[in-house]
């Protein structure tokens, strides 16, 4: 094997695989990079089993061919390698030299057939959006997946495409995250993508400018994602998704409209005094014109104030600041609407110039609240 390649392209193509390179395994061949020449291309591939992604870059091929490479030693050699040329040649023996300007690496790499391939996922039930929605479905509810392994469905998100139009559901036992959009996609399917495999969809779709458009797959266990010159293959999580509609509020008491940035701003300078607390939670007092956000610790005391249209009963209700601001982060509005029962029931937040997106969040319990 032997191909020549531009240093910043190789890379960049280690930095899309390698966060799908295992780090914990018993088998050392996944702690690798599967280096593939052929066709003028070279064909990158990180694989934990779980997850596996792959990707293209240029390259001058002049003896095609394959190599696994330790992916932690040669993305370091790589990386810090001058902008330029790139020269690889393996042996029959696996061994593996990196020739650049004036730096002379050797390597010892092992057999390409011993490395797992990825699953095969066919373009039977699959579907089309651009990049961008799909960046910002992600980003919007990847936040409240649960990070509590005690039970394994809930560390994903539901992606759910049902009549032209996609839903993503996160949720973690205290909130609840949903988005959805119109697209062109006329099947009914459902899959749990694990919050690992979001993650790096997001990270990897946040290269492009957002006109790409991304192609999804599902088969009963795997679900593919593919944008340009990129493929990323990940099981789904097996079992039941909560049948979250169910726990949605239907009626409510008060509805407050609020600006976003001002809601936003006020709940993180109270919650600098909420993590002093045992607690860790911030209280709402909601009046006609009002709403009072404070937080009494050991430590002292904060009172913010903002304005506030508000629609029915008042209200004090507690919650974990960090729960609010989340939501608030992703919000993308100039304000944003609570929908309020008492100072126990879920509060329920949206953006005030669409329904596309909707958060369900639990209120703690608060000494004072009447």
């Amino acid at each position: 094997m032997k191909f020549s390649c531009q240093q910043k392209d190789l890379a960049s193509g280690i930095n899309i695989v390698q966060k799908a390179v295992s780090t914990k395994t018993t088998l050392p061949i996944l702690k690798g990079i599967l280096l593939e020449s052929h066709d003028g291309r070279l064909k990158l591939t990180g694989n934990d089993l779980s997850i596996g992604i792959e990707t293209y870059i240029e390259a001058n091929i002049d003896i095609p061919g394959g190599i696994v490479v330790s992916s932690r030693i040669f993305g370091e050699i790589i990386r810090k390698l001058p902008n330029a040329q790139v020269e690889i040649m393996v042996d029959d023996n696996h061994n593996v030299r990196i020739l650049c300007e004036k730096s002379d690496f050797n390597l010892v790499g092992q057999a390409a057939v011993e490395y797992p391939e990825l699953p095969e996922v066919e373009d039977l039930h699959s579907f089309e959006m651009q990049q961008d929605l799909l960046s910002n479905m992600i980003r919007q509810t990847i936040f409240a997946i649960s990070q509590n392994d005690s039970k394994p469905i809930l560390t994903g998100s539901l992606i759910k495409v049902e009549d032209n139009n996609i839903t993503i559901v996160s949720i973690d036992g205290y909130r609840l995250a949903i988005r959805k959009a119109r697209i062109d996609a006329q099947m009914n399917e459902q899959a749990v993508v694990p919050g690992k495999t979001l993650s790096e969809i997001n990270r990897i779709l946040g290269g492009y400018d957002g006109d790409e458009t991304v192609k999804i797959s599902f088969t009963e266990k795997h679900i593919l994602v593919s944008v340009e010159n990129v493929k990323i293959v990940s099981r789904i999580l097996e079992g039941e998704f909560i049948q979250y509609e169910m726990i949605q509020p239907k009626e409510f008491k008060s509805e407050v409209l609020v600006k976003t940035s001002e809601l936003q701003g006020s709940i993180d300078r109270a919650s600098l005094m909420a993590r002093e607390g045992k607690n860790n939670s911030i209280k709402l007092t909601i009046r006609d014109g009002s709403m009072h956000i404070t937080s009494n610790t050991e430590m002292g005391s904060v009172d913010e104030e903002v304005m506030i249209a508000l629609d029915g009963q008042d209200l004090e209700i507690g919650f974990n600041p960090k729960y609010l601001t989340d939501a608030l982060k992703v919000m993308d509005c100039e304000d944003v609407i609570m929908k309020l029962t008492s100072s126990v029931s879920p509060c329920v937040m949206m953006p005030s110039d669409h329904e596309n997106y909707t958060y369900i969040v639990t209120p703690v319990r608060i000494a004072s609240a009447s």
